[in-house]
């Protein structure tokens, strides 16, 4: 796995140099370092699960910049690849992950540089996005925008679950889940994902990584079984072991039948009173049946944070998904249009060739030469919560003087980028 022939390093300047890991020591000594610099023991694990453990893990794509006078650690971060759906096309992103700069050596550009190396890999490993759940406003600098719901949710508490979902839990069947599930569990994920235009896809392999090497990280869950009479998984939910907050997190569950999301939550409230804890935590996707049930019987929000998404190259990303874009015109009045639009993001344009309903050619050579193009405008970092259906046109602009989408453009605007639902429950 690891080469330290074929690892990356360039000399900084001020003694500082910035390399890819080359060796299982390195990621023992970036683990200590990641556990120091974020004040978190789970930091340790998770470097050493995802580096040594994860199927999608990459030496390269795990970022240090080292002080050559002490060989001390002292800025990183990681690239994890993910696969996403997009309606009917998938998308690669990676998260930015693991970012921490030690104390004495900040304000100095360190990450600013790591991010230069980041952007590198997007682009030579041809990711259509990168994401990140950071620090409010600081990866704004970096080219980042709020697109898609995070952390957050809703809270259940105890004596809102009604009697008889935990008579029903009492009737039921449940089990921890083991690797011979695997099989059954990556059905059920399938089930419930497509009821999103977006979401994160996670196959047989990283199923098994997070039931064999999962990380003792703030990611970390208990997968739970429901059993049909047969002993047959009839559905299953995640328990987060630290999760925020004092309740107990359920943060995914496929997709339940009533009568199924009621035993599960009677059961989900004896585990958290078995645990002491003081409420449930639901923070799926609003619309799961477990949420919503949730809702249903009074819980309260607790709102909810969002990921952050940037696009590495407007035009990878719109050849992409230009069959989804085709479709959505084929659906709409504006099928079997011949037009030129003409995307601004004001540092450069890009142009989207429509012939008969058809996307024929998506660059930025044409887009300068356009005249009579339907124009929408938009500052660069907006173009992920439109394209990703965070936010429309109409919200964009109320918040945005500068998004400029008038006369016919909103017509396509908003039969090309319309809300969507997404939820993204992530590979490790």
């Amino acid at each position: 796995m690891f080469s330290p022939a074929q690892s990356y390093s360039r000399p900084l300047g001020d003694g500082l140099v910035l390399r890819s890991l080359a060796s299982p020591a390195d990621v023992e000594r970036l683990a200590t370092f990641n556990a120091a610099v974020h004040k978190d023991e789970h930091a340790a694990s998770l470097t050493r699960g995802l580096a040594l453990h994860h199927p999608d893990s990459r030496p390269e794509h795990w970022l240090i910049i080292e002080d050559a006078a002490t060989g001390q650690i002292v800025s990183s971060l990681c690239l994890i690849p993910w696969t996403w759906r997009y309606a009917d096309v998938t998308l690669r992103s990676a998260e930015m992950g693991i970012v921490g700069t030690e104390q004495g050596y900040r304000r100095r550009g360190l990450v600013r540089a790591l991010d230069q190396r980041f952007k590198t890999l997007l682009d030579e490993g041809g990711f259509h996005l990168s994401h990140i759940q950071g620090i409010p406003y600081f990866y704004r600098q970096l080219g980042y925008e709020y697109a898609l719901p995070l952390e957050g949710g809703w809270h259940l508490r105890l004596d809102q679950v009604p009697d008889g979902a935990a008579a029903l839990a009492e009737r039921s069947v449940f089990r921890r889940a083991t690797p011979d599930d695997v099989p059954a569990l990556a059905r059920l994920y399938d089930e419930a994902a497509h009821h999103l235009d977006i979401s994160a896809l996670r196959n047989e392999s990283a199923w098994r990584f997070l039931l064999e090497h999962e990380p003792l990280s703030g990611t970390a869950s208990e997968t739970w079984l429901i059993l049909k009479p047969t002993g047959e998984p009839l559905g299953y939910w995640r328990v987060e072991r630290f999760g925020f907050g004092e309740g107990l997190t359920v943060g995914e569950a496929s997709w339940l039948p009533l009568g199924t999301a009621q035993a599960v939550l009677g059961q989900v409230r004896a585990q958290a009173m078995e645990r002491g804890k003081p409420f449930i935590r639901l923070s799926a996707l609003d619309s799961s049946p477990l949420v919503a049930l949730g809702q249903a019987w009074g819980a309260q929000s607790v709102g909810r944070y969002a990921w952050q998404i940037h696009v590495p190259d407007p035009v990878r990303l719109l050849r992409q998904i230009a069959p989804v874009l085709e479709r959505r015109l084929a659906a709409s009045f504006l099928a079997g249009t011949t037009r030129a639009i003409c995307l601004d993001l004001y540092r450069e344009q890009i142009a989207l060739h429509l012939c008969e309903g058809r996307v024929t050619l998506v660059d930025r050579d044409s887009a300068r030469d356009l005249e009579g193009a339907v124009r929408l405008a938009l500052p660069p970092n907006l173009l992920a919560p439109l394209v990703l259906g965070w936010r429309d046109r109409t919200a964009l602009a109320a918040a945005c003087p500068d998004v400029g989408i008038w006369g016919e453009a909103q017509l396509f605007a908003d039969v090309l980028f319309p809300p969507l639902t997404a939820f993204l429950h992530p590979p490790y």
